[in-house]
This record gives structure tokens, C-alpha cells and sequence, in this order.
């Protein structure tokens, strides 16, 4: 592969994924049809503008170089709460979850070794 295309492969991953986390957690916070569906199973409708707000924040903090990190193991957490919601709802349709937490979970580890190469290059 070409060193070029190698030095853009992670941060591509990390700003394709925050922006297509951030368009729809937006969507899912404000849309009237989300508040449904949550209170069909039972949630208040305050749920969807809380988690989706959430993850609007945590996908914005995993933009950010400084916050990448906090803002990874945020976007985590949420995927795994609301992997929890719907399989306690008997939803077990949760792998597009489960991609985008490995997806965060490439760009989290390859920040790391990336900073601790640059270390020992010194």
C-alpha cells in the first residue's frame, strides 16, 4: 500500500465515522418518529434527545485531535447502552453498533501507537 493512502486511512475512518455519528445522532435527537419508537418500548420521550444529544457531543469530542480519545470511549459507552436498550427490547439488530464500536476502536488504538512511535523516534 502507498505510504500516502497509509497516513490517510485512519483519519479518513475517524472523520467519516464522527460525521456520519453526528448527522445521525442529530437526526435520531430531534426526529419526531425516534420519541415514537422509544415510547412504544416503553421509554420516556426524553430519551431520544438525551442520548442522541450525548452522542452528538462524543462525536464531536472524537473529532478534535486533543479529545479523539475521551470522545472515542464516550461514543463506547453509548453504543453499549443503546445496544443494551434494544436487546432488553428483544431488537437484536445492534451490528451497525457493533462495527462502528471496533471502527472507534481502530482510530483509539492507532492514535495511541501513533504518539507513543513519535516517543521513541526522539
Amino acid at each position: 500500500m502507498k505510504p500516502r493512502f497509509k497516513m490517510l486511512a485512519i483519519p479518513g475512518l475517524r472523520w467519516v465515522l464522527a460525521l456520519v455519528l453526528l448527522l445521525e445522532s442529530a437526526h435520531f435527537a430531534v426526529s419526531p418518529a425516534a420519541a415514537s419508537q422509544l415510547a412504544v418500548v416503553g421509554l420516556p420521550r426524553w430519551t431520544a434527545p438525551v442520548l442522541g444529544g450525548s452522542e452528538v457531543v462524543a462525536a464531536l469530542l472524537f473529532l478534535v485531535p486533543a479529545a479523539s480519545v475521551v470522545g472515542g470511549y464516550a461514543l463506547l459507552f453509548i453504543f453499549l447502552i443503546a445496544a443494551g436498550v434494544h436487546v432488553l427490547h428483544g431488537q437484536f439488530d445492534v451490528g451497525h453498533l457493533i462495527i462502528y464500536g471496533m471502527a472507534v476502536i481502530v482510530c483509539i488504538t492507532d492514535g495511541k501507537n501513533q504518539a507513543s512511535g513519535v516517543q521513541h523516534d526522539r
